[in-house]
């Protein structure tokens, strides 16, 4: 009962920020879990990659059960996420939809969010990392031991079952970037909170600020989103935080002019960075990397399974088919381009390396271009894909499903998840802790 009044009150915090709802009636919400159902049905080609067929049915009439009362899109979205963990993949979710319109909506109108960007450790407990948006905080480091009365351990389990993912640590990262959102479609969007931290009590205004999440919705965060910088005379950084960008000719220039100068300054070793990297578009890094570092034919899977949807039917296969095949398109190196890299290559992976930076990763480690650096345990290597987004007729919350599962280009299924060659712990409060540790590594005496 308490837990009921509670998000009651929550809905009720949004405030007017916060636009009202239509409830929507069990007959509509039941209709969204059967268009669920039968979505799945027709675009994933194995959901057992990820969840046994029995459990997926009995999560889904769970969730069936649970709707039998009107109620708003939040509130439903509140049952239907809870499927999110038990799909335990990130191209298998269901979402809020338009979220960065949503955020810059509630931000118009007046509303704010939980003021800091946080760290959500194994163990469930909730620290402060920066200001909201990213800037730094003296709290950098600091617990949170209860938001407006409730223990803060209580908040993090609780909105970590709503959160997608491929495991319990991969969705604690998600989360720990998105606690702020989770936050208010759960709780909702006071004015200000009152934390206790460190046993101290602490009231905090909300914030307005732009959270660091939506950081690569807007095509002037380029220079945040890609960055290059030269570590001494050796050792060159690159930082890719995401495989997308509507101008892709630019992120092209952005690759050639780095290699250029890496070429300038003799460099001998090269760190890519794609921990914060949650994918995109393969061509970004077929196009934008593998020319300057590839030094043979490389593929960025072996054998796949699909299934056949409207608009892919042909000859050979009519849609409903599940194809299971092998990728038979090589990518070729290119041995007279003039700024290929011919160092040691380096690639950071972590908590959010995902999709797309998954693939990338694996063609680096499988085919020998380099090798991966970081923490292990977060997301599988053979990886869903080519995801197909359909929104729910009532709510218009967003369906994710992927069409295809590939494996990796090693065809090895062990171990189950991306694993580094070099295995280095990665400091959440600062970034820059791994990149030192490997450059220790890397200037030590051979």
């Amino acid at each position: 009962m308490r837990q009921a009044i509670r998000l009651l009150i929550a809905g009720m915090l949004a405030g007017a920020a916060q636009a009202a709802e239509p409830v929507l009636t069990a007959e509509q919400l039941q209709q969204d879990l059967q268009f669920m159902r039968r979505t799945i049905a027709e675009i994933h080609p194995d959901p057992g990659v990820s969840i046994a067929p029995a459990r997926l049915e009995a999560a889904l009439d769970a969730a069936q059960r649970q709707l039998s009362a009107p109620m708003e899109r939040d509130a439903a979205w509140r049952v239907l996420a809870k499927l999110n963990p038990q799909f335990a993949d990130a191209h298998l979710a269901l979402l809020q939809p338009q979220r960065d319109k949503q955020v810059q909506a509630h931000l118009a109108a007046g509303g704010a969010f939980f003021p800091y960007e946080v760290r959500i450790s194994p163990e469930g407990q909730l620290f402060i990392r920066a200001e909201l948006g990213g800037k730094a905080s003296r709290l950098s480091g600091k617990r949170i031991e209860r938001i407006d009365g409730m223990p803060a351990s209580q908040v993090v389990q609780e909105l970590l079952q709503l959160v997608h993912g491929d495991t319990a640590a991969f969705r604690a990262e998600v989360l720990s970037r998105r606690f702020w959102f989770y936050y208010w479609k759960t709780y909702g969007a006071p004015a200000a909170y009152t934390l206790v931290q460190d046993g101290k009590q602490l009231e905090v205004a909300a914030s307005t600020a732009r959270p660091a999440w939506l950081i690569g919705t807007d095509a002037a965060d380029f220079d945040q989103v890609y960055r290059f910088e030269l570590l001494g005379k050796d050792t060159a950084l690159l930082t890719i935080d995401q495989f997308g960008w509507p101008d892709k000719k630019q992120f092209y220039a952005f690759t050639a002019d780095a290699f250029a100068r890496m070429r300038d300054a003799g460099a001998r070793n090269l760190i890519i960075d794609v921990r914060e990297n949650g994918g995109g578009d393969d061509d970004m890094w077929k196009e934008g990397l593998l020319p300057y570092i590839a030094t043979r034919p490389y593929r960025h899977a072996s054998t796949y399974v699909k299934k056949v949807i409207p608009g892919r039917a042909g000859a050979t296969e009519k849609v409903g088919d599940v194809v299971h095949g092998t990728l038979e398109s090589w990518e070729q190196p290119q041995p007279d381009q003039p700024l290929l890299f011919k160092g040691r290559v380096y690639v950071l992976v972590g908590g959010m390396t995902y999709s797309s930076a998954v693939l990338f990763s694996n063609v680096m480690q499988d085919f020998g271009f380099g090798q991966l650096v970081g923490e292990r345990g977060y997301v599988r290597a053979r990886q869903s894909g080519g995801i197909q987004i359909r929104k729910l007729p009532n709510t218009t919350l967003e369906l994710v499903v992927p069409r295809f599962v590939l494996d990796r280009p090693s065809g090895a299924r062990t171990p189950e998840l991306v694993t580094p060659d070099i295995v280095l712990p990665d400091d959440p409060f600062n970034r820059r802790a791994l990149v030192d540790a490997l450059l220790r590594r890397i200037e030590q005496p051979r």
